[in-house]
């Protein structure tokens, strides 16, 4: 990597002359984007939910890496949700005009050719690529934008008292917006979560466009997952961030490949095992679209090809556990009730497979829940610009509502038996079964997103040695 120049002092005035010359203004080429009017509804909606207030969503600044390297940029989703921006340091502010608000997003400018910072310093064009002018800019989102010199004096000017700032994400902001208001600015992000719950067409077609490049990582993996040999967790892993970087931005988040015992780790991404022909391989991935919008799937393969008969019996009840979750999905179905729908199957194979101490429904009293060790997180999640998205939701609208047509959610029971574990048998023991799909719920009842890859045992076995029998592919 470059040692970027913008330290070194005394420079001759000759090369700087010759630097300042000579360079050809080109253009781009910008349209208003399709989704720019999705952008424009959410802000209309943030600001009906607070009128004569100042609203104020950063999208975040760079975070370091190591000395003078920086982690690659991801912006706040919020941000992203209400703008369709994806550089760092903007910040979107909602300025009341009296009949609703101003949108105004602040952003850097093009390193211009008028000094000499385009070659000189870190982020000039020479160094980091051409950057959007602010009418460039402008005109791809459909929203005025100016300079971010300008930011400082708009914070200044909103009247503490009713000024609203999603915090944590830019420390210049939250510090240009002294009064801070806990209870304010979390009602802010709670109104935007809870409009994230119901997602317009543009984004379903996001989501399904990671869920379908989700599924073609799944592929590619599978395609380099040798039968009679091991191989380590990492590969498997890069294979897919191949998948991800090609057809997407990145990940969605940190990838779980997690071979024998690993897979009884929920959030196992250190990814340093091997698998074991004879053992399951759990992999929980998702591609994050270009737009930020993220897939979140989850399959559990017999490393060489075929479940044995007891992973196949502890693999059939986490998949009709999920196969129940999935038919009560529908508009109106409480969150908890499909949770509950998901954790009674999960309850009786627990039981049938003579583990619980208790009766099955004793088991699911909140005064015992003792089948929970083998089960820990819920049946899913909301899903969107976050993995976990909409988390800042109120409780009587996300986990203790009722789903809406729009709502896009994952459905993931699993069961993990911990190699410690001294109170299941010995061949149970760092067994970890998960099965994930995202579903979109639809007028009349649901749409699995994710259905192109199959989940039940015998397809699996078979779509496994399709993917084998194909081998591997450039993306």
């Amino acid at each position: 990597m470059a040692d970027k120049d913008e330290s070194v002092p005394g420079l001759p005035e000759a090369f700087l002359q010759f630097m300042r010359s000579g360079w050809r203004e080109d253009a781009l080429d910008v349209a208003v984007r399709p989704e720019a009017a999705h952008h424009a509804k959410r802000r209309a909606a943030l600001s009906d939910a607070f009128p004569g207030e100042t609203l104020v969503i950063p999208a975040g600044k760079e975070k370091v890496r190591a000395n003078d390297t920086d982690y690659p940029f991801r912006p706040g989703s919020d941000y992203v949700y209400l703008t369709g921006d994806g550089d760092p340091d903007g910040v979107l502010v909602l300025h009341p005009n009296g009949s609703g608000h101003d949108a105004v997003l602040y952003a850097h400018d093009r390193s211009s050719r008028e000094t000499d910072a385009f070659f000189r310093n870190r982020d000039g064009e020479l160094w980091v690529g051409r950057r959007r002018s602010l009418g460039e800019r402008a005109t791809e989102l459909g929203i005025e934008v100016r300079s971010l010199g300008e930011r400082d004096a708009a914070l200044a000017g909103a009247a503490p008292a009713q000024a609203r700032v999603l915090r944590g994400l830019d420390p210049v902001v939250d510090a240009a917006v002294l009064a801070w208001q806990p209870d304010r600015d979390h009602a802010l992000a709670q109104a935007i979560s809870e409009l994230k719950l119901v997602k317009d067409e543009w984004e379903i077609a996001q989501l399904q466009e990671a869920v379908d490049a989700t599924v073609r990582g799944f592929e590619d993996v599978a395609r380099v997952l040798p039968a009679d040999r091991g191989v380590s967790e990492r590969l498997l892993e890069g294979v897919f961030g191949l998948r991800a970087r090609h057809d997407g931005n990145d990940v969605g988040y940190g990838s779980v490949v997690g071979s024998g015992a690993h897979a009884t780790i929920l959030h196992w991404i250190h990814n340093t095992g091997t698998t074991r022909p004879g053992e399951l391989l759990l992999m929980d991935m998702g591609v994050e679209a270009r737009s930020f919008y993220t897939a979140d799937i989850t399959r559990t393969l017999p490393v060489n090809g075929v479940f044995s008969p007891l992973q196949r019996q502890v693999y059939d009840i986490v998949y009709a556990s999920q196969q129940a979750g999935l038919a009560a999905v529908r508009p109106g179905a409480k969150y908890l009730d499909i949770h509950r729908t998901c954790m009674r199957v999960l309850a009786e194979g627990l039981h049938d497979l003579g583990l619980l101490p208790v009766s099955v429904d004793e088991a699911m009293s909140k005064e015992s829940m003792v089948y929970r060790r083998w089960t820990l997180h819920s049946f899913g999640h909301m899903l969107g610009l976050d993995v976990h998205d909409c988390s800042a939701a109120r409780d009587e609208v996300y986990t203790d509502g009722a789903l809406g047509e729009g709502f896009v959610i994952t459905v993931e029971p699993g069961l993990y038996f911990q190699p410690e574990d001294d109170l299941v048998p010995a061949e149970l023991r760092g067994l970890g079964i998960r099965i994930e799909d995202d579903v979109l719920v639809t007028a009349d009842g649901h749409r699995n997103l994710s259905a192109g890859l199959p989940s039940s045992a015998p397809e699996v076995e078979a779509w496994l040695a399709a993917q084998r029998e194909a081998g591997p592919r450039l993306p």
